[in-house]
């Protein structure tokens, strides 16, 4: 009887969640917090597109965590009025991917363009902005198809959304805020 080889070409939806550390810092000319910890979960779907070509995988991925990431961090160095916090509440991806297939296993690389905000302000919330910035991001990963349409992967992801400014009247003076993460996350999607 033939059973004709897994073929991962095809659209698919899924679900994500997993945990991002990294590193923000905030520079007003020669003052600076130095790096601190930013750090915290994030949950959202996934878009995506493959196209197998012999045991050669080629796609294309979006995923969005919107209002589902909580990453922050908080320093009180160089920083009046009890602290300075960074902190992303969305972040959102828009990648390639390049995998080879090993039947339901495909390793994958994968790089692209970033977009969330930076939110900045003092950490007990009286004042804050948000700017939205774009930045880049690269990684890899692992995705098993276990059952018919159906595969779960777990991705590392480098994020770096670069510095924002922050006015004056809100961080007392023009200051500049980076912010980069490590996210790790696990995924399930489905292929139609």
């Amino acid at each position: 009887m033939y059973v004709a080889p897994f073929s991962w070409t095809g659209f698919y939806v899924g679900i994500n969640g997993g945990y991002g550390w990294g590193k923000s810092n905030w520079t007003a000319g020669a003052i600076t917090t130095g790096d601190f910890n930013v750090k915290g979960p994030l949950v959202g779907g996934t878009l995506g597109y493959n196209l197998q070509t012999g045991a050669w995988v080629f796609g294309l991925e979006a995923d969005a965590d919107a209002e589902a990431s909580w990453i922050k961090g908080s320093t009180t160095v160089n920083c009046g009025g009890g602290g300075c916090e960074t902190s992303n509440r969305w972040l959102a991806t828009g990648r390639g991917r390049i995998g080879y297939a090993w039947d339901r296993f495909l390793p994958y690389i994968t790089g692209g363009v970033a977009g969330g905000d930076i939110k900045m302000g003092a950490v007990n919330g009286t004042v804050s902005e948000t700017k939205t910035k774009l930045g880049y991001t690269v990684g890899g990963g692992v995705e098993y198809a276990f059952l018919g349409a159906w595969s779960a992967k777990i991705e590392y992801l480098y994020v770096d959304l670069g510095k924002a400014s922050c006015s004056a009247a809100t961080c007392g003076l023009t200051t500049d805020v980076k912010f980069n993460a490590n996210i790790v996350k696990l995924g399930v999607n489905y292929r139609f």
